[in-house]
């Protein structure tokens, strides 16, 4: 099944997310700099563009930077004037990111802050920053339950969350499992489905990067 999803998401890619010289760039960059292949795949950033486009959103929060590569693909869906805001715990990746966003003419559209995302969401929390209209949230797994926490504190009614890598291959339906990823995401499910203040589903996914999925909710109140 590997095979068949990886060539359906290569020829979906190759209509919807088809070659671009940056995006490519920093695909490379990231593989010579040994970051880990764990990012999204073109398909993915695709719709990561498209929903920042469906939005309208003009402030996006990341957390997890990795080689900045989601980054490039939502920062080139904002407007005039909007800013990106990713969080980056690797010194190496974030200088990765960095050199790609510059590749990528995108430098001015981004502020990276690096170091624990814990520490910088609530050092945003604590600005008083303007709400965010999107937060994508593609970082370690058992902290997504805190980071959902603080998304919650750091948008405006109205805005979108998304969170990747929610399936797991399917073994978050293990409530034993003892890894710590399906744990935390399975606690992020919980508090996701309970939580009165969003509307919120989950899009299973199959291709390239294997079994996993997006889940996305809207900011109700």
């Amino acid at each position: 099944m590997q095979k068949i999803w990886t060539n359906v998401d290569r020829y979906l890619g190759g209509l919807f997310a088809p070659t671009d010289p940056q995006l490519d760039a920093a695909l490379a960059a990231n593989r010579q700099a040994g970051l880990p292949p764990i990012g999204v795949s073109p398909l993915q950033g695709s719709f990561l563009q498209w929903l920042v486009r469906l939005t309208g959103a003009r402030r996006i929060l990341e957390i997890g930077a990795l080689g900045g590569y989601s980054t490039i693909w939502m920062a080139r869906a904002l407007p005039e004037g909007g800013r990106l805001v990713t969080l980056e715990l690797n010194p190496k990746h974030a200088e990765v990111a960095r050199a790609n966003w510059q590749n990528a003419a995108l430098a001015g559209r981004i502020e990276l802050r690096i170091g624990k995302a814990a520490d910088s969401l609530q050092a945003l929390a604590a600005s008083g920053a303007e709400p965010f209209d999107l937060i994508f949230i593609d970082a370690d797994k058992p902290a997504y339950p805190d980071y959902l926490a603080w998304s919650l504190r750091l948008v405006r009614p109205g805005a979108l969350i998304v969170a990747d890598n929610v399936v797991r291959k399917g073994n978050i339906l293990d409530p034993a499992s003892p890894d710590p990823d399906v744990q935390g995401v399975r606690r992020f499910l919980e508090m996701l489905a309970a939580e009165p203040r969003l509307s919120a589903t989950v899009l299973p996914t199959a291709g390239a990067k294997g079994y996993d999925g997006f889940a996305l909710a809207l900011v109700l109140a």
